[in-house]
């Protein structure tokens, strides 16, 4: 069976992260991975006013949950299509001031939003911030990777831990978005995420400046010993893990509080601060999940994040409100441990390809967030909310899948000649 080829070279500015961890004695770059995770917790902030909003927006303009969903699918597949082909771009172009400009796009969109008076500028709106976001994750999480010292399940679960953390404010602060034009207030949060990636602008345009210097020094990456088509098996297996991971989520993000709300009767105020706490749990279990990786191997990490979910997520349509709330938690924690193992294991398969790995996932999840609200919307109109989170709840079972991935952590290695 032909083989990928064992070692293939790499130019110190074409490597992306794996030269830079030998600066300053590989040393985390722990200032800008500091800047670039709290830029993710701004920018992940203000997309999750978007499902927090869903309940104001349905009241205001009459909506069905189809058409709640087929603003989630806006922001979703903008991302999604986007993503990708930015970090195919940028690998081998690096913009190190187009994470301030993918910013000043979502700035754009948050301001129309708050002006919006119909429902297609609100569909507009979403579409200008997943455009934003399309931009925003690739290139962070590139910038992660060159700050992670090589130790890139942490860089990744830290740079996450800001756009869980992000997410989870959103809605608890969206509790305080009365009316529609309040949402124009949050435009000083993307100013400030702009000139934040300004200054990682410039600490990353040095950084490819010192790359292209040293680029007569070659790093020879071993690619693992598996053929092309055990990787690209592998690579389905992911996705497909992703796909489970974020059909689920969008249940949860999207439908969340309307199932709380319907099913017992609280609050929306009430709604949004469950909503807060499972987004909360989710922050938790990403930070937890990169130095897990790390030391114990990323493969058991993506087994016991995906699979172990499907007990609690199997009892949560039958429990009460208070054991909705204890299972939430236990459900945010362990399934979001899995992106960033999930991230680094499929770096490890294509070395090399940081932005255009990274690109994929992020825009895979975000799509199939995208979809997943938009079918589970049109799916709670013909059913109910109720029926949805039955179907869901057996979606980590496809977990199972993780059993045929190869332990690529003991089959590749990297030397320097």
């Amino acid at each position: 069976m032909k083989t990928l080829a064992a070692e293939e070279e790499f130019p110190a500015g074409e490597s992306t992260g794996e030269n830079a961890g030998n600066n300053r004695d590989d040393q985390t770059a722990f200032a800008i991975l500091s800047a670039i995770a709290f830029s993710h917790f701004l920018n992940d902030s203000i997309q999750s006013l978007l499902p927090a909003l869903y309940p104001l927006f349905k009241d205001s303009f009459a909506l069905s949950f189809t058409q709640v969903g087929l603003i989630s699918l806006a922001f979703h597949l903008t991302s999604s299509f986007l993503q990708p082909l930015v970090g195919f771009y940028t690998d081998r172009n690096p913009k190190p001031y187009l994470l301030a400009i993918g910013l000043s796009v979502t700035l754009v969109g948050l301001l129309l939003l708050s002006l919006a008076g119909n429902y297609p500028l609100i569909i507009l709106s979403a579409a200008l911030v997943g455009t934003g976001s399309a931009v925003f994750h690739p290139e962070a999480s590139r910038i992660a990777h060159l700050a992670s010292g090589g130790r890139h399940g942490f860089a990744q679960s830290f740079f996450q831990l800001g756009g869980n953390a992000g997410s989870s404010l959103g809605p608890l602060v969206a509790v305080l978005v009365v009316t529609q034009p309040h949402i124009a207030w949050f435009s000083l949060v993307a100013l400030l995420a702009i000139l934040v990636l300004s200054r990682v602008g410039k600490w990353y345009h040095a950084k490819l400046a010192l790359m292209s210097r040293g680029a007569r020094s070659q790093t020879r990456v071993v690619r693992p010993a598996l053929s092309r088509k055990r990787i690209i098996g592998a690579i389905g297996i992911l996705l497909a893990l992703i796909f489970s991971k974020y059909f689920y989520i969008a249940s949860l993000g999207s439908y969340y509080t309307f199932y709380l709300i319907q099913k017992f009767g609280v609050s929306v105020q009430s709604a949004q601060i469950h909503l807060f706490v499972l987004m909360a749990s989710i922050a938790a279990g990403t930070l937890i999940g990169g130095p897990v990786g790390d030391r114990f191997g990323r493969r058991i990490v993506i087994w016991i994040s995906i699979l172990g979910t499907a007990p609690f997520s199997l009892l949560l349509p039958h429990a009460s409100l208070f054991w909705t709330g204890v299972l939430s938690v236990f459900i945010g924690v362990i399934l979001s441990s899995a992106f960033s193992a999930i991230l680094v294991y499929a770096q490890a398969l294509i070395p090399g390809k940081v932005g255009m790995i990274a690109g994929l996932f992020f825009g895979f999840a975000f799509g199939m967030g995208g979809i997943g609200s938009a079918l589970l919307g049109k799916l709670a109109d013909s059913t109910s909310i109720d029926t949805v989170f039955h179907l869901c709840a057996f979606l980590p079972l496809i977990g199972l899948l993780t059993i045929f991935l190869p332990d690529v952590e003991q089959r590749s290695s990297r030397k320097t000649t």
